[in-house]
């Protein structure tokens, strides 16, 4: 179950590629999911489109 607050989705990735990053989040003390959220947001800042912390995208208005 995803955490509150948090989009969950399925993934479809390389067998080989998945394995290297479970051995990171080994390595750093993390899950797999919480080592894809932390490479995805690192890439996300490295190209400078990372939103700050904290900071929602606004709501659709529903009717």
């Amino acid at each position: 179950m995803a955490s509150p607050g948090k989009k969950s989705f399925p993934l479809r990735i390389d067998p080989v590629l998945w394995a290297e990053i479970e051995r990171l989040a080994a390595q750093e003390l993390r899950s797999a999911n919480a080592q894809v959220e932390f490479m995805l947001r690192e890439g996300l800042a490295r190209r400078g489109r990372l939103p700050a912390r904290g900071v929602a995208e606004p709501k659709k208005e529903t009717r």
